[in-house]
């Protein structure tokens, strides 16, 4: 009995941990502000602070040296994975600026020199004003992307009905994250311990543009299951792709891979109100 005890009592005390870390647990940022250092990539483009000449108040990165005659494909915001920050994913840039789009790197609240809290409800507040934002100045169609917890933001911001948004990328998505932190920490209450929800399902239920899931085969950190599952529970038009073998960071980012191509001109085909603009050089192949 005095086993039983001293287990039950170490039990609820990684329990009271877990609940009190689980920002710790979920977020891990950069918070280092923009600087001449990085904001230039040992490869890739240059990045400018965005909005422009604010860089006590920025929202994110877009290129330093934007082609001069970007097509009007329109933009796309992008909203990153939990760790390091917004600069780290300077590989959208490339891809979809030679593809036609504006890029907008954004940049969470308490990322990347940002002041403000971690958190669901500041991130996916904060997306869609950077959004509104970003469609004022570079103009649409607005169409948004996020990557693992960026996916959750993305969706967040795709659930505003005010916000024009086009079409949507999730890639290696979960379907919400309660079910998510349940099924990585089985030992734990997690379903109940969590705050952010990022309930992706719910949020997309009603948003009636298409949208393209991007599954890792081999996804270590977000089982491919969850994915498939958010896929399966979307409303039309939406479309799945798989990343063969690929990992939770190690699916394609090179701005050559087919599926930069596929998924925008697939977004386009179904958007409402569909882009006349030069198709994209790379439709062959898919990402399986």
């Amino acid at each position: 009995m005095r086993l039983l005890m001293i287990l039950f009592t170490g039990y609820i005390i990684i329990v009271a941990i877990s609940a009190l870390a689980q920002n710790r647990m979920l977020y891990f940022p950069d918070t280092a502000p923009p600087s001449p250092g990085n904001l230039r990539p040992a490869y890739g483009p240059a990045l400018a602070v965005w909005p422009i000449a604010e860089v006590s108040s920025h929202r994110g990165y877009v290129s330093a040296e934007p082609a001069a005659d970007l097509p009007s494909r329109g933009t796309v915001v992008v909203f990153h994975g939990n760790a390091g920050s917004a600069r780290d994913r300077h590989y959208y840039i490339t891809a979809l600026e030679s593809r036609g789009y504006r890029a907008l790197l954004a940049e969470y609240p308490g990322y990347g020199g940002r002041d403000g809290k971690l958190g669901e409800a500041p991130f996916v507040a904060d997306g869609r004003e950077t959004a509104r934002l970003a469609l004022a100045e570079f103009g649409g169609p607005l169409w948004v992307w996020g990557e693992s917890l960026g996916a959750g933001v993305a969706a967040g911001v795709a659930a505003d009905e005010t916000l024009p948004v086009e079409g949507v990328v999730l890639i290696t998505p979960w379907h919400n994250l309660p079910d998510l932190a349940q099924a990585l920490y089985w030992f734990l209450p997690a379903r109940h311990l969590i705050r952010d929800k990022y309930d992706n399902q719910e949020n997309l239920k009603k948003y009636p543009g298409p949208v393209a899931v991007l599954i890792a085969e081999n996804d270590e950190i977000i089982p491919p299951e969850h994915g498939r599952r958010l896929y399966e529970a979307l409303p039309e038009p939406r479309r799945q792709w798989i990343f063969s073998s690929a990992g939770h960071n190690s699916w394609p980012i090179e701005p050559s891979a087919p599926w930069w191509g596929e998924v925008s001109d697939w977004l386009e085909e179904k958007s409402a109100h569909p882009i006349t603009c030069a198709p994209s050089s790379s439709r062959t192949g898919s990402a399986r």
